[in-house]
């Protein structure tokens, strides 16, 4: 790499210190760091890693000695966290591609920009487009009538259906799946799901053998900067499109379902949920494995704390948790008084005994 600690403070807005003219080969943690690697101690426990190590290179925290620790050079960062994101894109390794690999079939009326780079087996469809910067890594398949804005990175295995249409920016990680049909299905007679929700009873002579199939009219929108990660799903809209805004980020393992829509900057961590026809509002985000009701909403700004159960309508700046998922403070309140119940139980049960005894003996 021919990054100086000038020029890799310059690129992530921070101070460089010291022989700011040194060449870091690569970031490494403290305690695998050599002399010629670029040190990220940005936390209390990495910094004293430091004493008696090779290091000369390091990224530190605002206000940290760096010459008391023997460095010859430091970059000195105000948002540790903030500026990983800065240097990980800049030590990032990207593979070697050029061209169009000759083993990918791609449709002749695709119009792929000059440098979009497809490779070994990837299938690109029928008048699919997409822009410049593309990449398109192995056993990749896009469909048919499919648009792509520029600067798209699709892993190995990536699968983009029919009609989806993706801003720019756009990541999709290995084997993650945009526009599959929704899981849509119905009986000639109410089902006992439909009979119990009408009802709230199931009778006994509704029993339905046989599912129809209503099948995915409508596609997948995603706006720019949105990234989907690993085995993740997002089903086409029955008639209606399913729309996935601006800077979304969804982590490995999501299920996002038909005719849902997410909006702006929300992040969905993993194993997470949606069931169709939902809206999720802006900077939502909803921790690891929280599961999501049809046809409900999340406003904007609120947070679904991992493993919470969404089955109503959350208020926008609301933080909720637990199964139905409450307010925090809510659950939280129950929860303390649940666990009082044992207590409370024993206590009871020696009243009575107390009670018992007395009316025994008038």
């Amino acid at each position: 790499m021919d990054l100086t600690i000038e020029k890799i403070a310059e690129q992530i807005g921070a101070e460089a210190v010291g022989d700011i003219t040194l060449r870091p080969v690569r970031p490494r943690q403290p305690d695998e760091a050599g002399a010629d690697d670029l040190a990220l101690a940005m936390d209390d426990a990495f910094v004293a890693q430091l004493a008696d190590s090779p290091v000369r290179m390091a990224v530190l925290r605002e206000g940290t000695d760096w010459q008391a620790l023997g460095l010859t050079a430091a970059v000195l960062v105000s948002r540790p966290r903030y500026a990983m994101a800065g240097l990980s894109r800049l030590f990032e390794r990207k593979p070697a591609r050029d061209g169009i690999h000759p083993s990918a079939i791609v449709d002749p009326t695709a119009q792929l920009a000059p440098d979009v780079t497809v490779g070994a087996l990837a299938v690109i469809g029928a008048r699919t487009r997409i822009g410049a910067g593309g990449r398109i890594d192995p056993q990749v398949t896009v469909g048919d009538d499919v648009t792509i804005g520029e600067d798209a990175c699709l892993m190995a295995g990536c699968r983009i259906g029919s009609e989806v249409r993706i801003g720019d920016r756009f990541i999709g990680q290995m084997n993650a799946v945009i526009g599959g049909d929704g899981f849509s299905f119905v009986t000639a007679q109410p089902s006992a799901v439909e009979d119990y929700m009408a009802a709230g009873t199931i009778s006994a002579s509704m029993k339905p053998d046989r599912h129809e199939r209503i099948n995915s009219l409508g596609s997948v929108v995603i706006g720019d900067d949105v990234e989907v990660g690993s085995c993740s799903v997002i089903d086409k809209g029955t008639v209606s499109d399913t729309r996935i805004g601006n800077g979304v980020k969804v982590d490995a393992h999501v299920m996002i379902g038909h005719n849902v829509q997410v909006d702006d900057t929300t992040l969905l961590c993993a194993q997470v949920g949606i069931a169709g026809s939902t809206k999720i509002g802006k900077r939502v985000v909803l921790g690891g494995r929280v599961g999501v009701a049809d046809h409900i909403s999340i406003g904007d700004d609120s947070i679904a704390l991992a493993g919470s159960g969404v089955t109503t309508r959350v208020p926008e700046r609301t933080v909720v948790m637990g199964y139905p998922a409450l307010k925090q403070e809510t659950f939280m309140k129950m929860f303390k008084a649940m666990r009082r119940l044992p207590m409370m139980s024993e206590k009871l049960n020696a009243l009575h005994k107390l009670v018992s005894n007395t009316e025994n003996k008038s």
